[in-house]
């Protein structure tokens, strides 16, 4: 058993390092992406290319754009963000409620009270949507004529807009931003952005109105356009930041940008939806779920990246109208809204393979949460439940422990008798193990039977919004940011060596060294976690002590009695 938990903690260094490894290649520095600034000879980021149909070039560089556009600008309670006339793209969007930093009052008060200035805080909201060359991101759509029909206004075609402001004012639920296009031969679109109070989600519908002699027949697409994206953590933290789509078939699938780069996209589904995701974030186009989608992706030359949807051909006939809809959700991941606006939209809260299980711990700390109030109480809420649910495997568990350090001594003796005969003292090892049944591999199976939960607890703390930013009490004033003080992850290194010294000491000199650094390793490597994270392993750490206690000191005395 000493070999195997050895092993075990040597495995957990070694996949440590590896998420380091990782780290650098994610967050590391990058090659600055150049925009082109030449037209595109090939549409460039048109859906029609990304579907492999064919178009006449458009294509115009974001510095001559925001130069000679007409931008809008909108406010609401939870957005600020520009609408380009050229096209209706959205752009520059910005999430009021959820600026890059929190400032901590406590952290600012220590400073003051030693006569220092605090370091200053990013308070300014993240941005989406992007138009800055350098992180490119926008929210593009528009329509596709087909056969003979009059050509149709996509996302370089020139809008007109009633005004250039629009603020969703107090006691107003709802805010509609529409744009006009006409070809002055009587096709006319109106596209509408409808805002609604605390909502993240964006309707966009596009009316096209017939005027014409003749039946107009196209489709509608909805894309995604951004450079490549990562995110930059603080701290050994790797999260998914890439190109995702759901259809009926394949569900919810991962679309990396290297992938986009090999191979484009195209698959058709009833229903379903597309997005680009980051850590916490998340931007998707979502067509309506009762109509045919064609899913596509591309990249662009200048190193851009496309994803997005397009629908069947509508036909309007002449002197009459019809109206093309789509939803933009583009905002903070919350899984109970993204599950509600579509199905797996939820999903982009990315627990990977461990989402059935994740998913049940996040609806428990959601639980906690509602009824508590404090993101901080309600982790240590469900590390107690999920204590409760494995204490009989912990039992087991710590039971062997117990009987491994009750035979601790004769081991020892063992070994320094057969120093020489490591054959010999293998089978008398072995003999002892059976006289006093003592399972070597007790301590270690049950520990690994919970290695999934702990796992997803990992990741439902790491992927859940809510808890970013969210107060603890004290100095902790958000779950997600490293420890301003490092008193967690010192509490954390002291509960670890409690822990440790309730275990049986491995027999092997070399290893037993090796064990007596790890609270001093872990330490430092839990300075750079988030704190909710350390939190949820001081108590589980201070669970453990409590009941590998109890059964060391009761549960043994009273097998002993017994016999």
């Amino acid at each position: 058993m000493d070999n195997i938990r050895f092993l075990l903690v040597m495995a957990m260094l070694m996949i440590s390092y590896m998420l380091w490894e990782s780290w650098q290649i994610d967050y590391g520095p990058k090659p600055q992406v150049i925009i082109s600034d030449k037209p595109s000879v090939t549409g460039g980021d048109s859906p029609v290319n990304a579907a492999g149909l064919a178009q006449e070039a458009k294509a115009v560089t974001a510095a001559v754009a925001q130069v000679n556009n007409k931008i809008i600008t909108i406010k609401t309670d939870v957005f600020a963000l520009e609408i380009d006339t050229q096209g209706g793209s959205l752009r520059n969007l910005d999430l009021l409620q959820y600026p890059h930093e929190k400032e901590n009052s406590v952290v600012k008060k220590a400073y003051e009270l030693i006569g220092l200035q605090a370091p200053e805080k990013d308070l300014s909201p993240i941005r989406l949507f992007d138009s800055n060359p350098e992180s490119l991101f926008l929210a593009q759509t528009g329509l596709l004529a087909s056969g003979n029909s009059a050509a149709a206004p996509d996302h370089h075609a020139e809008f007109v807009a009633q005004q250039s402001n629009y603020v969703l004012q107090d006691g107003q639920d709802q805010l509609n931003v529409p744009l006009v296009w006409t070809n002055g031969q009587g096709l006319q679109v109106t596209k509408t952005f409808t805002f609604k109070r605390g909502s993240y989600a964006v309707a966009v519908d596009q009316k096209v109105i017939n005027k014409s002699a003749a039946a107009w027949s196209g489709k509608q697409y909805d894309q995604l356009l951004r450079v490549q994206h990562s995110d930059t953590n603080k701290g050994f933290i790797r999260t998914y930041s890439g190109g995702v789509v759901y259809t009926e078939k394949d569900k919810y699938k991962k679309i990396k940008f290297d992938d986009i780069a090999d191979e484009n996209l195209n698959v058709s589904s009833q229903g379903g939806w597309s997005a680009f995701i980051q850590h916490y974030f998340a931007a998707a186009w979502i067509p309506p779920a009762d109509q045919e989608n064609h899913y596509y992706t591309k990249a662009l030359n200048d190193g851009r990246y496309v994803i997005g949807s397009y629908s069947a051909d509508v036909a309007v006939d002449a002197n009459s109208e019809a109206v093309l809809s789509a939803q933009l959700y583009v905002g903070p991941k919350i899984q109970p809204v993204l599950e509600a606006l579509s199905p797996g939209l939820e999903l982009t809260v990315d627990y990977s393979w461990l989402t059935p299980i994740a998913k049940g711990i996040y609806w428990l700390l959601n639980q906690y949460n509602g009824f508590i109030n404090n993101w901080g109480l309600a982790i240590l809420g469900v590390t107690l439940t999920i204590k409760l649910l494995f204490f009989k495997l912990s039992k087991a568990s710590y039971q062997s422990m117990a009987k491994m350090r009750k035979i601790q001594p004769r081991l020892k003796e063992l070994q320094e008798r057969y120093a020489d005969d490591r054959q010999k003292f293998n089978i008398e090892m072995m003999a002892m193990y059976k006289r006093e049944k003592v399972n070597p591999l007790g301590g270690c199976l049950p520990m690994i039977v919970q290695i999934p939960v702990f796992i997803s607890l990992y990741w439902v703390l790491i992927e859940t919004v809510e808890l970013r930013q969210a107060d603890f009490a004290l100095w902790i004033q958000d779950l997600s940011a490293q420890d301003p003080f490092y008193l967690l992850p010192v509490l954390y290194g002291i509960t670890m060596k409690i822990q440790q010294s309730l275990n049986p000491a491995p027999i092997d000199p070399m290893q037993a060294q090796v064990m007596k650094m790890f609270p001093i390793v872990f330490t430092v490597f839990f300075l750079f976690f988030p704190s909710g994270l350390v939190l949820y392993w001081i108590c589980n750490n201070s669970l453990s002590i409590i009941q590998q206690w109890y059964i060391t000191k009761h549960v043994l005395e009273e097998d002993s009695h017994a016999h």
